[in-house]
């Protein structure tokens, strides 16, 4: 009668078989590097990504913490020029800017700042039209691991950047975009992440219309609802205020 191996011969095979399957789970994943190219396609190409010169866009931007809503037009233009004004009724007008050298913003509260480090290094992101193009380069190393957006399998690389981190960007397996970032607060509070979905296709280059940002401190919703690329923008858009705005004693929204 044939007799089964005994429980430590077992346990041995399986200890000499695990590094061959942690091996082949490696091997299935994609490198950094194929995630990255697969993204820069999904969204149109570098060629159509790179003819992008400048972004006009108009939407809405709920303050779901606050109850708070308002409507937002955004301005950016090649190289790394952005400016953003948002209307809240009952509370006023909110700027953020940056000219390519320094940050600023205004609101009816704080009044007029510049922005430096953690602030700044976020809202500059934003004035890069061809951003998808260097995620690479801002980050030290990119390992590449497994990870779910709600219901669909995501590839998810986490990087180092010089001023922060880490990152986790969560590619869709399936259409290669990036679905969901997640980041440190710059005010070490905990963790930010922004959803990004409804994409649509302007001039070949595919854009996220909706995105949910939540933060420690509060949840917001952005729809672009007007998406115009390779328009004229005055360079004069850009330039930071001869007289620097004074807070004005509007209230804040008023929380539900």
């Amino acid at each position: 009668m044939k007799t089964l191996p005994s429980g430590s011969i077992i346990m041995l095979a399986l200890a000499a078989f695990a590094p061959f399957t942690a091996a082949a789970q490696e091997a299935a994943l994609p490198s950094a590097d194929q995630v990255l190219d697969k993204y820069v396609a999904a969204l149109g190409g570098k060629d159509a990504i790179q003819k992008v010169t400048s972004r006009v866009v108009k939407g809405t931007l709920d303050v779901v913490t606050f109850g708070a809503s308002g409507t937002f037009e955004q301005y950016t233009k090649t190289p790394n020029r952005t400016i953003m004004t948002a209307e809240f009724a009952g509370y006023g007008t909110v700027i953020q800017c940056y000219d390519g050298k320094i940050g600023w913003m205004s609101d009816p509260q704080q009044g007029f700042h510049e922005m430096a480090g953690a602030e700044l290094d976020a809202f500059k992101r934003s004035a890069d039209l061809q951003a998808a193009l260097h995620t690479k380069d801002r980050y030290k190393k990119l390992t590449v691991s497994k990870g779910k957006v709600g219901d669909h399998d995501a590839y998810v690389l986490e990087g180092q950047p010089a001023d922060g981190g880490p990152d986790k960007l969560y590619f869709d397996a399936q259409s290669g975009l990036l679905t969901r970032l997640e980041m440190p607060s710059p005010q070490g509070s905990g963790t930010i992440s922004m959803a990004f979905e409804d994409f649509k296709e302007v001039d070949g280059v595919k854009i996220a219309s909706t995105i949910h940002q939540d933060t420690p401190e509060m949840s917001l919703l952005i729809k672009m609802e007007d998406i115009k690329q390779n328009v004229p923008v005055d360079d004069s858009k850009f330039a930071k205020p001869a007289a620097e705005p004074t807070p004005t004693p509007t209230p804040a929204p008023a929380m539900k």
